[in-house]
């Protein structure tokens, strides 16, 4: 939702050796949180001499500027996409359908592939479901090394056949430092429409995995509150047109904001954050808001306790009961809002920094091209 640079060191390259290519990849359903890290990479990477290609859809170059972050830009078209491959002397794919590309674009050459498990989770029933685990199987096997954003995902990877699998915690980028940084909360609120009535908000797709079904029934029990608290969900996706009519028909205190460039000016203006999802890995959303301050209420999914720590209220997923019980508590008890504030910015200084995430990923790097060498 924000980006900010990583600090510059000075470039160094072995005497005699030419600058490491890489090329990043991002597929066309890349979410922000992989997009924003790639962009973060990219500068990290271009600031100690490496020689970065971000193949990747052009809306993506537009809105998350990789070129101005040092690297050169390439589309993401199946020719375009070999033929970048084909001048460099490593691949680092985000996301499984982006590894899958990228496997196939380096076929038969000697070039290391290194794939972030980015957002991946339990696959579907059904032939989608064995569809995806043969894809999830094919990149597993086709990546050297594959890093794992948070425990459970390393372990899937593993499961699914991965050769080496490391945990490789993604930093996301630097943004507000809290409410206060807001140039007018007010004024947001305003805009919003909760001028005297608690604001919550939830980021993300409007996809299934995302459990905004259960969120709107949540609100259908906190809409009794007085004042009652206004949901805004920044986000688009297939899921809208229905979501608009369920909150029509039921007259629920909820709006949707399509997605939003200001989503992090927005998180920092609200009173709660709230993250419903059937599963998630290190959710950008959970960061953000720990970060910044903001109170969250989450689902106890995929690598989210383990992010959170004790920084948040977690709930279990699916369970609308619960989470309408979690937020209608917080919003009646200030100073324990107080208290998720200060825990959620003492959790968030234990992750690692955007230049913690830079030096590990180049020594996986470093660590791949020794091995070519031999």
């Amino acid at each position: 939702m924000s980006s900010s640079p990583v600090s510059t060191p000075v470039p160094a390259q072995p005497y005699g050796r030419p600058p490491l290519r890489t090329v990043q990849v991002l597929g066309g359903g890349a979410g922000a949180g992989s997009s924003a890290h790639v962009r973060s990479l990219a500068t990290g990477l271009a600031a100690r001499g490496v020689r970065v290609t971000v193949c990747a859809p052009v809306q993506a170059e537009g809105e998350y500027d990789f070129t101005g972050a040092g690297a050169q830009f390439a589309p993401d078209a199946v020719s375009v996409l070999r033929a970048t491959c084909a001048g460099a002397d490593l691949v680092h794919a985000h996301g499984v359908r982006a590894g899958m590309r990228a496997a196939l674009a380096i076929r038969g050459r000697r070039v290391p592939l290194v794939v972030s498990w980015h957002g991946e989770g339990p696959t579907a029933a059904g032939a989608l479901g064995r569809l995806s685990r043969m894809l999830e199987r094919h990149v597993a096997r086709a990546a050297a090394v594959v890093l794992g954003a948070s425990s459970d995902q390393v372990d899937h990877a593993r499961l699914r056949g991965a050769r080496d699998a490391r945990l490789a915690p993604v930093a996301v980028p630097a943004g507000p430092a809290g409410p206060e940084t807001v140039a007018d909360p007010g004024k947001v609120r305003a805009e919003l429409g909760a001028v005297e009535r608690p604001l919550l908000i939830a980021v993300g797709s409007l996809v299934p995995h995302r459990g905004y079904s259960v969120l709107l029934e949540a609100a259908r029990e906190w809409r009794a509150l007085e004042p009652a608290p206004l949901l805004v969900i920044a986000g688009e996706g297939p899921l809208r047109a229905e979501l608009s009519r369920r909150i029509e028909a039921e007259g629920l205190p909820v709006r949707l904001l399509g997605r939003r460039r200001d989503a992090a000016q927005l998180l920092a203006a609200a009173d709660l954050a709230v993250l419903p999802s059937r599963w998630e890995a290190r959710a950008l959303l959970a960061q953000e808001a720990l970060r910044v301050g903001v109170p969250l209420v989450a689902t106890a999914v995929g690598g989210v306790p383990e992010l959170v720590g004790e920084g948040a209220v977690l709930v279990p997923p699916g369970e609308a009961g619960a989470l309408a019980s979690a937020v209608t508590g917080l919003l009646a008890d200030p100073a324990r809002r107080a208290e998720l504030a200060a825990a959620g910015r003492v959790q968030a200084a234990t992750w690692p920094s955007e230049d913690d995430t830079v030096a590990q990923v180049l020594s996986v790097y470093d660590e791949l091209m020794e091995r070519t060498r031999r």
